[in-house]
């Protein structure tokens, strides 16, 4: 029998599809297509072989999240997710999608997914229909964000058109990560909603290597910064910052551990999108095994950190033992 790679770590960066019909999943296939996409064949999501990988890699728990770009297929995006977790509540957690082009649709959701869905916490992309998450009208959302305590998942435009013939999977994320965390640090929003604790997909994406481009220049008299946000408020956020490991290990550790600290790092595999294969999430795992600027025990931290972000799901997971 292989041998797993590590023992009950949780995943959270972990994507799924709710059920499709073949006509939807073809019209999703030739939507990526048109992104410059190259994959053979459509890219199909299952509970079942979610889980066969999990169990061989020796991952015990994936948070779920999947932010559709109509409000309709978000809204039961999230119910199916809740379905997962009911099914499976040692396996699954689900972070609620939020449709922050609309605050007033937002905050229904953010009530919705809490109150009657037991979401375990929330996931939004740095850009929805061309709002990105910095944009002011969103105020009210950080705030019932605020109030709840909430742990939010920010992960780059997965629906972005392809970039100069290739996906913007393969770099444009990154960028799109860097470029909308520096204007909502501009914008004041770390500063005003501290009760908001945020997981940066892909370590952060290009954010941690331009970090001390940030903290050298982003106070300078050529740059706009109405809110005043000091040069220590910046490092004090960049610190803040959880980091999920998903696709940049090695070499997006080292700029990560310039701009924080290990402690704020989290496993993640972006299993579940035609991106990951399980050969290349097993090849990010192994090379954070081996990563030489961790000792062993803070790698394993890595991988159960979760687990004090998201106390509901931790203690299903206990309660599974």
């Amino acid at each position: 029998m292989k041998e797993v790679l590590v023992n009950q770590w949780i995943d959270v960066h972990a994507h799924f599809y709710p059920p499709e019909t073949e006509e939807e999943i073809n019209a999703r296939w030739e939507a990526m297509k048109k992104g410059c996409w190259t994959s053979p064949a459509a890219p199909r999501w299952s509970p079942e072989s979610t889980l066969a990988y999990m169990d061989s890699a020796g991952i015990a728990m994936q948070m779920l999240s999947n932010i559709p770009k109509t409000r309709d297929k978000l809204r039961a995006s999230n119910d199916y997710a809740a379905t997962l977790v009911e099914k499976y509540p040692s396996r699954f957690g689900f972070l609620a999608a939020i449709p922050t082009d609309d605050p007033s649709s937002a905050i229904d959701e953010i009530r919705r997914a809490s109150d009657d869905l037991r979401a375990d916490g929330f996931a939004m992309t740095f850009r929805y229909n061309d709002v990105y998450l910095s944009d002011e009208r969103l105020e009210p959302v950080w705030e019932e964000l605020d109030r709840r305590h909430a742990v939010v998942f920010g992960h780059p435009d997965a629906y972005a058109g392809g970039v100069m013939g290739r996906p913007c999977a393969l770099m444009d994320v990154a960028f799109e990560t860097a470029r909308t965390v520096t204007d909502m640090i501009y914008a004041g929003i770390f500063r005003k909603y501290p009760n908001v604790t945020m997981i940066l997909a892909h370590c952060g994406g290009a954010l941690p290597a331009m970090s001390g481009r940030l903290l050298l220049l982003g106070n300078e008299d050529w740059i706009p910064n109405p809110n005043q946000v000091t040069t220590d408020e910046m490092r004090k956020y960049l610190q803040r910052f959880f980091l999920d490991t998903a696709g940049v290990c090695p070499t997006g550790l080292a700029p990560a551990l310039t701009m924080t600290t290990p402690d704020r790092l989290v496993y993640g595999s972006d299993c579940g999108v035609p991106c990951s294969t399980d050969r290349t999430m097993n090849a990010n795992l192994t090379a954070l095994l081996e990563y030489p600027g961790l000792t062993r025990e803070q790698v394993q931290q890595i991988g159960r950190r979760a687990l004090d972000l998201f106390p509901a799901a931790a203690k299903r997971l206990q309660q599974s033992k």
